[in-house]
């Protein structure tokens, strides 16, 4: 059953994964009539916002946008950061969209920031407690039930944290979108490719939510299933 859960969300976060790129590859063919490239999109949005103390960087790779709430600057990856097109505009402001949350202490974001340390000692433990269960609960000395408790306990926690990525995200996507369309950065058509490509971006968090509750659900069966 694990095997097929595992198969299942590798095969839809690949056919998503492929899908973002290809919608990026698409709307990056689509020049902005404002003609403005992703750093400076950035820059306008977080000016707008009256957001002084955040740098926009470029980085290396593909699709490695993000916001950094540790030193507060919006990164994004050169095809953004240069692009004037449809996709990079969708991008930067949605990472902008980050940077405006951690400034208004959006409740989400704060609750999601919290629970990272949480959630990587989660992840470690429950790294350790799988490889030791392998070969049985006495190789670290824990009951089979207790084992049980670990592993769902750690996995909630890293559950928990995908579902709260969701509403941090999308409101990442909705703040860029409404500012990107009141500021005239694009066109109608342009706006569609937009919120298209940050559509697909979203999924990828979506599937990733689902799996981690798909495999929650796996191992509170196995350990607590049959309990009356």
């Amino acid at each position: 059953m694990i095997i097929l859960i595992v198969i299942v969300f590798a095969v839809l976060g690949f056919i998503v994964s492929r899908r973002l790129k290809s919608k990026f590859k698409k709307y990056s063919q689509t020049s902005l009539k404002a003609n403005l490239s992703g750093k400076e999109i950035a820059e306008l949005m977080l000016a707008d916002n009256n957001i002084t103390d955040v740098k926009v960087l470029s980085v290396e790779g593909q699709l490695t946008d993000h916001y950094n709430p540790m030193n507060k600057t919006v990164n994004l990856s050169p095809d953004v950061y240069f692009g004037r097109n449809a996709a990079a505009a969708a991008v930067s402001a949605h990472e902008c969209g980050h940077a405006i949350q951690h400034a208004t202490a959006y409740s989400w974001l704060k609750m999601r920031s919290a629970m990272v340390p949480v959630q990587n000692a989660s992840g470690k433990i429950l790294n350790i407690v799988l490889i030791a269960s392998l070969f049985g609960g006495a190789f670290i000395g824990l009951p089979y039930e207790l084992i049980g408790f670990i592993i769902v306990g750690a996995y909630g926690i890293m559950t928990l944290f995908t579902l709260i990525t969701l509403p941090v995200e999308f409101d990442a996507s909705a703040r860029a979108l409404a500012w990107v369309k009141e500021r005239n950065v694009v066109t109608s058509d342009e706006y569609a490719m937009s919120k298209d490509a940050l559509k697909w971006a979203a999924m990828t968090y979506v599937v990733a939510a689902l799996a981690a509750l798909a495999t929650l659900a796996y191992y509170i069966m196995i350990f607590f299933g049959n309990r009356d």
